[in-house]
């Protein structure tokens, strides 16, 4: 995992906010952690914030090659930025959606996606609305079939859940905050549980965040409008 950190590193300056021909679509790539949620969890070794934003990085220098404008949330892999903040990012750049990465702790296994089924309510602000809502399940949804696919015989898929699922969002109403503040399609992957041996020892390697990276810019690719893989 570090020498993929110490390749990458030289990618952030150029593709922490890319311009790009108003006829390209635009996607927002937000790197989990830190924030004012936690710093990330660790364990066998890993660190959730450097994995988010090894992989992150990979996926926007895949997405600028294929023609495709990114926009990541964060500067640098230590930037501090709220999920508000987050999310407000991804609405000003208008992007096409905006894909949050984060790696799990706990009993499961493999890779899952969350979205929004319904608004929520923090600090004066309701949402996302309604029609963002119902892109974002459909979203998560197709994201979800193509990393499936792409990554059989290598990590295992989990069924789409819903924000609600998850700790955060369980404890305000069914929602998390970057999904509230959002204006634009949003869904959040949790890419492996990195306590559990498996997922700890795929997304450590190189071969598996590269393989990560691929698999989530390809799904991106084929999700976007007039833009298939």
């Amino acid at each position: 995992m570090i020498k993929l950190l110490v390749a990458v590193c030289c990618l952030a300056i150029s593709l922490t906010s890319l311009a790009s021909p108003q006829s390209s679509p635009v996607v927002c790539i937000d790197p989990g952690h830190p924030s004012e949620t936690s710093a990330g969890a660790t364990a066998r070794g890993l660190s959730e914030n450097d994995l988010n934003w090894a992989v992150a990085i990979r996926v926007a220098a895949i997405l600028k090659a294929d023609g495709i404008g990114v926009v990541l949330t964060k500067k640098s892999r230590t930037s501090f930025v709220t999920n508000r903040q987050r999310a407000e990012i991804a609405n000003k750049a208008g992007a096409a959606m905006f894909i949050r990465l984060h790696c799990d702790y706990g009993s499961s296994r493999g890779f899952t996606w969350y979205y929004p089924a319904h608004s929520g309510r923090k600090d004066g602000v309701t949402g996302p609305p309604p029609a963002i809502c119902a892109q974002s399940g459909e979203l998560a949804h197709e994201l979800n079939a193509s990393m499936a696919a792409e990554l059989t015989g290598k990590l295992r898929g989990n069924p789409v859940k819903t924000d609600a699922a998850t700790a955060v969002g369980s404890k305000q109403g069914g929602v998390l905050t970057g999904s509230i503040f959002s204006r634009v399609p949003t869904a959040l992957i949790e890419m492996c549980t990195i306590n559990q041996p498996i997922d700890a020892a795929f997304i450590a390697s190189t071969d598996g965040q590269e393989a990560m990276a691929t698999a989530i810019a390809h799904a991106i690719e084929r999700a976007l409008p007039a833009h298939p893989a």
